[in-house]
């Protein structure tokens, strides 16, 4: 079976006489989808970990958790990103997310009927990231399709403040219900949030073609495409290595913060949820402040330099004992996850070749999809030697390959900043 190539679609590129960006109704509901969901996913994340640990005392299960959640990004990143270049991305959302709505609704039945297990949420958690690898080919390219080069970053940004208020608000909302109604309630109130999620889906209108498709190729030299791409451009390269790093050795730490909060700390549900939601703030006013100030900013350092301050911090978090310190500490790796989260697209659709963005983008998802194998390793480490040494020996190793690969990953300082790509769009290829 054969595809139209990405180079037979149109590119599509934003006209001068469209509305201001926080104007756009398309973008609008672009950032309400993103937001929503990412208030879904944190309030499960956080009562299916607190519940989970509950019930198993094991934080390898918790990690495990996460890890399925994950897993989806690397097996189909690249497949979706083919896909979305070769169909309505308006339908692949509606389809998924629908998909979302009906498995919410199925783990409300079985929880109101006291049947729910661990294994139940496992399931649950790895559908859930199947639709989440779609975001960043489907959604986040679309977006950089409406907002072009010259807004990117803004778009972006205020993506991620949209996000990350809700990402805020999830925790601190899945421990009050976790601890006012059990985990029917979460997902009663799980359910109800995917109906807002699909009309907004609804509202959306694909990008009219410009020309007929005519070249056809396989789905495999579809997927190549984006690999050749990134193997083309070093700036592209560095971005997509640093993925990786923070994915293996920075990120799955938050995974071990109901279990700091249980052990160490001896908060409750809810005081795990308040704790949680503290990187949520910081990342929420990280990106309002990059919304303001990153046209000025070159995308590379701030990215590498978010990274390495989130490692840094992770050292700190490990060896807290104290909950006012283990909350300013989470707080500013909210701000590093910040800089992190906004460059990472940023610089991934700006270095891609205008032809191969979609191919490029689902081989990002597919970096992010390494996290598995970090939270694999995170909840392997704290089942054994316990959760803050687990979260200090991958901060050391996330900062060793940081070292040992410094040249390639100083690469992505050779991205422009966002007002020089509006004065010369030429320096993105």
């Amino acid at each position: 079976m054969t595809y139209p190539t990405p180079s037979a679609l149109p590119l599509v590129t934003p006209l001068v006489t469209s509305p201001p960006i926080h104007r756009d109704p398309q973008l609008h509901r672009l950032w309400a989808v993103g937001m929503l969901m990412s208030l879904i996913r944190w309030l499960e994340i956080l009562a299916f970990a607190v519940f989970t640990y509950d019930q198993t005392k094991s934080a390898l299960w918790v990690a495990s958790l996460m890890m399925l959640r994950l897993l989806p990004l690397s097996l189909f990143g690249l497949a979706i990103g083919a896909l979305a270049s070769h169909m309505s991305r308006r339908w692949l959302l509606i389809v998924t997310h629908a998909g979302l709505l009906a498995t919410s609704l199925l783990l409300l039945v079985v929880s109101a009927f006291g049947a729910i297990e661990v294994w139940h949420l496992a399931v649950g958690s790895f559908i859930n990231g199947i639709v989440w690898a779609g975001d960043m080919p489907l959604r986040r390219a679309l977006m950089g399709d409406l907002a072009g080069h010259g807004r990117m970053v803004q778009a972006m940004s205020l993506d991620a403040v949209a996000s990350n208020a809700c990402r805020l608000v999830g925790p601190m909302l899945g421990g009050l219900l976790l601890a006012l109604g059990g985990l029917p309630l979460v997902l009663l109130c799980t359910t109800l949030l995917y109906l807002p999620v699909l009309a907004a889906l609804g509202g959306l209108v694909d990008p009219p073609p410009t020309e007929a498709a005519a070249a056809k190729a396989t789905i495999r030299d579809v997927l190549l495409r984006g690999l050749r791409a990134a193997r083309e451009s070093r700036p592209l390269k560095a971005t997509l290595w640093i993925t990786v790093l923070f994915n293996l050795f920075g990120w799955p730490v938050l995974s071990m913060i109901p279990v700091i909060g249980r052990d160490q700390l001896q908060l409750d549900a809810q005081g795990v949820g308040l704790l949680a939601s503290l990187d949520g703030i910081g990342s929420l006013l990280g990106a309002l402040t990059l919304t303001s100030i990153a046209r000025r900013l070159r995308h590379g350092p701030v990215y590498l330099g978010a990274v390495l301050l989130f490692l840094v911090l992770q050292i700190g978090f490990a060896w807290s004992h104290q909950v006012l310190l283990t909350g300013v500490i989470l707080f500013v790796i909210g701000i590093a996850q910040a800089g992190f989260s906004v460059m990472q697209p940023t610089l991934v659709y700006n270095n891609a070749p205008a032809d191969r963005r979609l191919e490029v983008m689902g081989l990002m998802t597919m970096c992010i999809g390494v996290g598995p194998l970090g939270f694999l390793a995170i909840g392997w480490l704290a089942q054994h030697l316990g959760a803050p040494t687990a979260a200090l020996i991958c901060a050391v190793i996330g900062l060793v390959a940081v070292a040992l690969t410094w040249p390639l990953c100083r690469a992505c300082f050779e991205t422009p900043s966002a007002a020089e790509l509006q004065q010369n769009p030429v320096c993105s290829r």
